[in-house]
């Protein structure tokens, strides 16, 4: 893993294959470490032929922390957000898109196809409509257009916290505890949720990198993304959008709307999947983004 200067701030990133082939940037979700796209996935899209980049956003990782002196509290923000203030955000998706186009610039890469999954693919596809010229195809997995009239189930998710803080565990075990419980609850029926494996990934996750303060000031930045249905029909790019047909998150929904917005993208509706991306799940993925990447026209 490598540090990297990129739009200002810090980007921690890894990558696996051969620079000379076409580059897959991996965009993680809320509060995602990149370790997220476990290395062996990471490892199966290299063999098809793609050169994979996976980092950790900011305020994530070991990425840059945004924090500002004076500035108010990301919980008091969001408590004041759920009371329906207006209030200015620490950032906005888009400056997370200019991270990763900066990373790109660092990189040296000129396009990429760009994989994000839920807040992740929120930012590919304003990548892909801010800046077109880069992004050789967008595959956005359990995401949405930020639609409201299909995001109800995600605007109920989100309530607990806007009501005051995220109560996550600071000790290493009550954290893995919780990771595995909330991971488990987002899981599918259709997979195996293995919580030995689950609990190990949290603590390296912890070990890593705690700091549960950044996924509050993500979380402001999806909230005041606004709805982006309308601007996604502007995209002429190859778009593939993969969903869980048991995702208890970000509905099912929420895919066809995506699929539905984007003049012709592929839809992947994959049965018995959560908001989660388990191993068993691992090989229609990869044949999906490899022959997408592998087919850009349209």
């Amino acid at each position: 893993m490598a540090k990297i200067k990129a739009n200002g701030i810090q980007i921690e990133y890894d990558t696996f294959g051969d620079p000379a082939r076409p580059a897959l940037i991996l965009i993680t979700g809320l509060s995602g470490q990149m370790i997220l796209w476990g290395e062996d996935l990471c490892a199966e899209l290299a063999e098809r032929g793609l050169y994979v980049i996976r980092f950790d956003n900011r305020d994530t990782g070991l990425s840059s922390r945004i924090e500002s002196p004076g500035d108010p509290h990301p919980e008091t923000l969001l408590t004041a957000l759920g009371r329906g203030e207006n209030i200015t955000v620490p950032y906005h998706l888009e400056d997370m898109a200019a991270d990763t186009i900066g990373l790109m610039d660092a990189m040296g890469i000129e396009k990429a196809h760009v994989c994000g999954a839920s807040m992740g693919g929120m930012i590919a596809q304003i990548m892909a409509l801010n800046y077109p010229e880069r992004v050789l195809s967008l595959i956005s997995i359990s995401s949405s257009t930020g639609n409201p009239d299909v995001h109800k189930k995600m605007v109920k998710k989100v309530e607990t916290p806007l009501k005051g803080p995220v109560p996550v565990p600071r000790e290493r075990e009550a954290y893995i505890e919780y990771m595995v419980s909330g991971m488990k609850e987002l899981s599918g029926p259709g997979f195996l949720f293995d919580e030995v494996e689950v609990s190990e990934l949290a603590g390296e996750l912890y070990d890593r990198s705690f700091y549960p303060e950044g996924a509050t000031r993500q979380l402001l930045a999806i909230l005041a993304g606004g709805n982006r249905k309308s601007a996604l029909s502007k995209i002429n790019i190859p778009t593939l959008v993969i969903h869980g047909d048991s995702d208890p998150l970000v509905p099912v929904e929420s895919g066809y709307d995506t699929a539905e917005a984007i003049p012709g993208a592929e839809l992947l509706v994959i049965k018995g999947m959560g908001h989660d991306l388990p191993k068993g799940i691992w090989p229609r993925v990869v044949d999906a983004i490899s022959k997408r990447a592998a087919s850009p026209a349209q």
